[in-house]
């Protein structure tokens, strides 16, 4: 049977299903006591912010983050969203674009040094390792462009774990791209969220479960996704 708005709620859940695909991998935050993951995407947008300013200096090109060692990496202590990678140090791999006639050494130490500030300072990811591989000279300076923002699928604050949240500092809007942006289960909850780029992702989950806990009757585990990153105007 179809309806005058099937067609509407098919691209509706098309989209969603886009959305949910695109997180790429769910990265921890900070370490095992932390409760805080990060989507592979909104860390990238950060990471490619942080190192496309003007100037001579290396590309990044593909980017992919993952856990350094997953065979010893600790069990989070707070019950992880679906398919989160565990909350061992991660491994940076990269692969980078520098001008001809500089030397590559340096170049790759820059665009290190600049990734690693970034994970670190912005965001609060525990990176162990950098690896860059370079696959293109160029003879003139590229055209460099700020990563595009992310499309955020926004939720309204409800509920005492939702409000709580969407009131901390830095907190952009709660989302909902694995489903309500408040899971709520026996003594623990999951809330979903975007950040502000200006506030360090860590800190603002670390914000969030605090809230959170002390609104939620019972004091729950409380563990914070972060889906995006947000510049605001």
């Amino acid at each position: 049977m179809t309806t005058a708005d099937s067609p509407h709620r098919a691209d509706g859940w098309t989209a969603a299903v886009r959305q949910r695909l695109g997180l790429g991998r769910l990265l921890p935050l900070g370490g095992p006591s932390d409760g805080a993951w990060i989507s592979e995407r909104a860390a990238a947008w950060v990471l490619r912010d942080a190192v496309g300013g003007p100037g001579p200096g290396p590309v990044l090109g593909e980017l992919r983050i993952s856990v350094a060692d997953p065979d010893r990496a600790p069990d989070a202590e707070v019950e992880p969203p679906p398919s989160a990678l565990p909350p061992g140090p991660l491994r940076i791999e990269a692969t980078m674009s520098a001008m001809s006639g500089r030397p590559l050494p340096a170049a790759a130490a820059a665009l290190r040094s600049a990734l690693l500030t970034a994970a670190g300072h912005r965001l609060g990811l525990v990176v162990a390792e950098v690896d860059l591989r370079v696959t293109e000279l160029l003879d003139t300076p590229p055209e460099r462009r700020a990563p595009a923002p992310a499309e955020v699928r926004s939720a309204r604050p409800e509920g005492a774990a939702g409000l709580a949240a969407a009131g901390v500092p830095g907190v952009v809007t709660l989302t909902r791209v694995l489903g309500d942006a408040v899971h709520a289960g026996p003594d623990r909850v999951r809330v979903e969220l975007a950040t502000d780029s200006g506030h360090r992702a860590l800190d603002v989950a670390r914000a969030v479960r605090g809230a959170v806990a002390d609104a939620v009757e019972g004091s729950p585990s409380v563990a914070v996704l972060v889906t995006a990153v947000v510049e605001r105007d």
